[in-house]
Parts: structure tokens; C-alpha cells; sequence
């Protein structure tokens, strides 16, 4: 579905994405793991052609810098910030975007039921939850019915509840046969709905892995921030990645996803480089979802 060949973008002298190359197969999903500013915003905007870049991208064998409004054609896309008109009825949003897409009444009604929201046609949208904004975005991504869904943070900014509702609807796409690349940093996410991780920082590809030997526990994976004695904040990711830790790296402490029963071991890690800890927050428990047969 997806091929990435030497993916290179520049902002005048700094690189915000250097030499990312991987193939995603239809059907498959691929999460994008890294910093704030490791590059998976940038990554996505090049793949799906919307900025220049050096190096080579396809959708579906579509060149995405030559054909790009062809290969977007294959593509929803749900970004981090969403736009709705807040006074306007869950039903006049679809039937707006359905207009946009030259989508029939009928295929919105399915895109409703894809995700849940049949029913709420006359709620306005300042009245739905997060979760449930999220997934009116995710209806109108699916107008088209694309093969691929893109997704940027796509729980960033809602409360545990909403995570759920739309991780639920992801896993459902997914088990439908769509082809999702989303950027994350929870871990719930990745595990709950990825068959690969590209591990992303400073722009270059650090670990293409699997969520399984990313966190190797079947074990409840939390999520620990950690506030160092001294501003070393890089030296010290670097080291726990050395280490083989998950690293979240956000500006205000450095976020560890470890199985609950190896909680010190980031801590040990760092202070075989002699890097002090000041302080230890717990901000998650995760478990691995069960495995379908």
C-alpha cells in the first residue's frame, strides 16, 4: 500500500526527516513512535504529498509528488486539531463533507455506522464528546471508502473514555482490511492497534520493531515520567534507548513505558551513566489487548 523510499525533508539548515525508508503492506498498520519533534507529522506530510520532499513515495503504486491528488484519492486522513462548526448538527457536517466528496446520503449513513454514530444525526457538534468528535472525523475520512486511513495523534487531546471509543473504532477498521499509519505516543494505542513501530528520532528511523519486543511483557505496561536532578534530558533518552526503553521525550520530563514489575530498571539504566533521578510519576497502566482467534 505504502512505499517510502529515502524520505528526506529539510526546513532550511535543520532536517526534520532524513533518509526514512519502509514498505507497508495492505491490510497492515504501522504506528510512528517517537519525540515531540522526532518527525512523524513531517513523515506523514510526505507521504501523503502535501509538501516537498527528496526521495521517492507511492499509495497503492501512486507517485505521490506526480500524481498527487490520485494518490490522496486512496487516502482519509484524520489530523491532530479538528475543525467542526460547532453550532452545526452532526448530519449537516456529514452531508457538507458528503457534498465536498460527491458522496451519496447513503454512503454517509455508512460512515456514521463505521463508527458508531448512527443515532446522533441531530446533536450539535459543540454537544459530542471528544471521543466522539474524533470519530465523526474518522466518518468523514471514510466518506471515500480509501484503502488507507492516516491518522496524526489521533487521541492526543481526550480523556481516557475517548481513547477508548476510538481505539475500539480504529481496531475495527482495521479488522475490516483498512490500512492504518498513525503517529502515537501511547503505548495503549500501539499495542492495541499496530503490526509494526517505527521507532523516530531526530528524523532518523531509530528501530523498525514490532509493539511486542518494543515492551516484551504480557504483563500491565505503564507509563512512568521521569524529572531528572539536571537538564540532560537527550544524553539521558539516549541512554535508556541504548537500553532498549520505549522513550517519550515531551519537554517536561522523560516519559518510559516499562511493564509494571520493572519500574527501576530505566532508573538503573541512568545511573550507570551517572545521571541522577529527581523525581518518578506513574501516568498509566496499559494491558496487551486479547489476541482474537
Amino acid at each position: 500500500m505504502i512505499t517510502a523510499t529515502n524520505i528526506t525533508k529539510k526546513f532550511g539548515r535543520i532536517t526534520a526527516v532524513s533518509s526514512v525508508s519502509f514498505e507497508l503492506a495492505d491490510g497492515a498498520s504501522l504506528a510512528l513512535w517517537g519525540s515531540n519533534g522526532a518527525g512523524k507529522t513531517t513523515l506523514i506530510r510526505c507521504i501523503l504529498g502535501v509538501c516537498r520532499f527528496q526521495g521517492r513515495a507511492s499509495i497503492g503504486g501512486i507517485d505521490v509528488r506526480r500524481r498527487g491528488r490520485h494518490a490522496r484519492a486512496l487516502v482519509g486522513y484524520v489530523p491532530q486539531e479538528l475543525a467542526f462548526h460547532d453550532d452545526a448538527r452532526l448530519a449537516s457536517a456529514m452531508a457538507f463533507f458528503a457534498g465536498l466528496r460527491r458522496a451519496t446520503p447513503a454512503t454517509a449513513a455508512r460512515s456514521l455506522a463505521a463508527v458508531g454514530l448512527t443515532g446522533h444525526e441531530r446533536k450539535r457538534v459543540r454537544d459530542l464528546s471528544g471521543g466522539m468528535k474524533q470519530r465523526l472525523a474518522l466518518a468523514i475520512a471514510l466518506l471515500s471508502d480509501p484503502p488507507l486511513i492516516v491518522l496524526d495523534e489521533p487521541t492526543s487531546n481526550l480523556d481516557a473514555a475517548g481513547r477508548g471509543e476510538v481505539v475500539h473504532t480504529l481496531r475495527a477498521l482495521k479488522q475490516a482490511g483498512k490500512t492504518l499509519i498513525f503517529a502515537s505516543h501511547r503505548p495503549d494505542e500501539v499495542i492495541s492497534l499496530a503490526d509494526r513501530v517505527l521507532v523516530l528520532e531526530r528524523g532518523r528511523v531509530e528501530r523498525d520493531t514490532t509493539p511486542a519486543e518494543l515492551w516484551p511483557t504480557e504483563k500491565p505496561v505503564q507509563v512512568i515520567r521521569l524529572h531528572l536532578a539536571m537538564a540532560r534530558e537527550e544524553d539521558a533518552a539516549e541512554a535508556l534507548r541504548r537500553a532498549g526503553h520505549a522513550v517519550h521525550l515531551n519537554g517536561d520530563g522523560l516519559c518510559v513505558a516499562v511493564a509494571r514489575d520493572r519500574k527501576a530498571e530505566p532508573i538503573s539504566a541512568l545511573a550507570l551513566h551517572r545521571i541522577e533521578v529527581r523525581d518518578i510519576e506513574v501516568l498509566d497502566d496499559v494491558r496487551f489487548p486479547e489476541v482474537q482467534p
